[in-house]
């Protein structure tokens, strides 16, 4: 009976409480393309995917009302990081949805400029100035958003002498944008201005580096435990706690959790027991790290889901060093990255799928029907066959007392093959290991497209190569040849597009660098580095995020700068968000149905060259 009420007093005191209009909210998810289009076409950093805010606590002077039901003790503010514009998952501030709609599209407004200020009223402001100065549509669209709020904004005859003078302010910074330098201190944060940025954005810290002294091979004498039976675990750094605590001040049968700091560098003779270090792994959901300089004497191993190399391919060489993009120092960072060739290890001849022969059969015969015929050439000096109408008419020329001489007198039957050469650089990641259905994988998908593409090309004679790649790290970079440009396409070939399997991660930039090397050497006019992925660049160090997005866009402008064009087809239904800022609007396709893939490659690919 007490919980029923409990539950009644609150469903009723918060939306007694709630000044929210739900009937009228905009969802993120609904608007996330527009907004991305919008940010961008504002000058907004094209390498910057839109995503939800968190919930940031915001202590200001609330009502009595919403104290109780301690409603809008958090809110969800917009900022922009270096990897991210961050935007409120739901607006449902204003009554008139339009004005919600209007609010998302004025907070990316602000993150496109390009103020960067340490205070944040001073910031907001400057931000607002530019963006009216810079694009006056925007301004019938402000003054309806700013009348909106400031009638939502507290009463300030109800406010201290001091709180009611820090609003007067803002309302001035909202009207005139520039005309307020600082704020009274108050004892509590202004009221939440909606039309601007996060008061104090979090601050993105650089995961690229060893948090952990010592590494993986200092310790590789260790008693090392197997705890991969557990799961994955999702872990997070904190500051390593202090050994000296003093007394527990609370009593212990308050306690009922376990605490979620494991000390995974264990000093102390009793806790150097694997099987009590797997137990306290096994019950943590999740694990904080923090870095202890003490050795352990025992290690935990967990599941890195990663391929075994007894089933690896063959490394055909030691490798070669390629830079890569360091975006934050804007530097090439020279001889960063080893690539290794490898070819499979155990490859045999091997037949077409049964499942693939008769779309097989029907590609070949349409893209037969768009190679180039064979034609003849007339007036040669050398050819197959003598030109009958170029002899008469030298003949006849001559009995008329009209020769010149000439000798052009044969004709030539040419192949019709285009100029055209074409690299298909395959991404060969971990993430191609997940289920399609409950029959196939990514990878079988793509082995699919590859076995269909190679069928088509070899049906028009059109030169082409096949590569696959995946990477741990800067060493090695893993590219697979599956077909150069001077083997033919044949039973070996497919023997090793069959062996074809998930690797590592997806370190784009070196991949694309190397690729490019191999297609530049190829006498053709057209060169077209066509490639296949299934998400964005990543891997296990820096290269998540920004950082790999800037490197692989430097490689593909350093590629197309050289005469290449540059494609990409993904099965990445995030794509929208990050290929048009590497590829370009027209530079890349997406093949929504995973299952479609095997057909789309070849057709996407005759369209690209006709």
């Amino acid at each position: 009976m007490e919980e029923r009420v409990g539950e009644i007093w609150h469903k009723f005191i918060t939306k007694m409480a709630d000044k929210s209009y739900p009937e009228a909210q905009v969802r993120l998810r609904d608007i996330r393309k527009t907004i991305g289009i919008f940010f961008r076409a504002l000058g907004g950093d094209g390498s910057l995917v839109v995503a939800q805010s968190d919930a940031n606590t915001y202590t200001s002077n609330r009502t009595w009302l919403k104290r109780i039901a301690r409603s809008e003790e958090k809110v969800q503010f917009a900022w922009a990081d270096e990897n991210s514009l961050r935007l409120p998952e739901v607006i449902d501030c204003f009554a008139d949805k339009s004005l919600n709609k209007d609010l998302y599209l004025w907070l990316s407004a602000l993150a496109a400029t390009q103020i960067k200020h340490n205070d944040w009223l001073v910031d907001n402001q400057l931000r607002t100035k530019q963006a009216l100065s810079l694009f006056p549509g925007l301004n019938p669209h402000y003054q309806r958003l700013l009348a909106a709020h400031l009638e939502q904004r507290p009463d300030i005859s109800k406010m201290s002498k001091t709180e009611a003078k820090a609003e007067t302010l803002i309302r001035k910074a909202l009207s005139e944008p520039g005309s307020v330098k600082e704020l009274p201190k108050t004892k509590y944060m202004p009221r939440a201005v909606v039309l601007w940025l996060h008061p104090n954005p979090p601050i993105v810290k650089d995961t690229s580096g060893n948090d952990f002294g010592e590494s993986d091979n200092q310790r590789s004498d260790d008693k090392q435990e197997d705890a991969t039976d557990i799961g994955k675990k999702q872990a997070h750094r904190v500051d390593n706690p202090e050994e000296d605590r003093g007394l527990i001040a609370i009593r212990m049968e308050n306690l009922f959790t376990w605490g979620e700091f494991a000390n995974m560098d264990r000093s102390t003779d009793d806790e150097d027991d694997p099987d009590n270090a797997k137990d306290v792994a096994r019950d943590l959901d999740k694990m904080a790290i923090a870095r202890n300089q003490k050795a352990s004497k025992v290690q935990i191993k967990f599941d890195l889901d990663l391929p075994a190399e007894s089933a690896d391919d063959v490394v055909l060489d030691d490798g070669i060093l390629l830079p890569e993009w360091d975006w934050k120092r804007q530097k090439l960072l020279e001889d960063h990255c080893r690539v290794v060739l490898m070819v499979a290890k155990d490859e045999t001849d091997t037949k077409l799928p049964q499942h693939l022969k008769s779309t097989a059969k029907k590609l070949r015969n349409q893209f037969q029907a768009i190679a180039p015929a064979r034609t003849w050439h007339h007036g040669q000096k050398d050819g197959q066959e003598v030109d009958l109408e170029a002899y008469l008419k030298y003949r006849a020329d001559t009995l008329a007392g009209h020769s010149n001489g000439s000798d052009n007198l044969y004709k030539e039957l040419n192949s019709g093959a285009r100029d055209l050469s074409c690299l298909l650089l395959a991404d060969l990641s971990l993430s191609t290991d997940t289920w399609v259905n409950n029959d196939s994988r990514v990878i079988d998908v793509v082995q699919d497209s590859l076995y269909l593409f190679a069928e088509s090309l070899h049906a028009t004679g059109d030169r082409f190569g096949i590569y696959g790649f995946s990477s741990r790290k800067t060493d090695p970079i893993r590219i697979h040849a599956i077909k150069g440009f001077d083997e033919s396409y044949n039973a070996n070939i497919r023997g090793r597009i069959a062996a074809i399997k998930p690797g590592y991660y997806t370190r784009m930039g070196a991949a694309i660098r190397h690729t490019t090397d191999i297609l530049k050497d190829q006498v053709a006019t057209q060169q077209l580095l066509l490639i296949l992925t299934d998400g964005k660049p990543n891997d296990l160090d820096m290269y998540e995020g920004r950082y790999g997005i800037e490197d692989t866009k430097h490689a593909i402008v350093a590629a197309r700068s050289l005469g290449l064009k540059v494609f990409c087809v993904t099965i990445d239904e995030k794509a929208n968000e990050y290929l048009p800022n590497l590829f370009g609007s027209n530079g890349y396709a997406l093949v929504k149905n995973v299952k479609d893939l095997p057909k789309s490659l070849p057709m996407l690919y005759a369209r690209l060259v006709n």
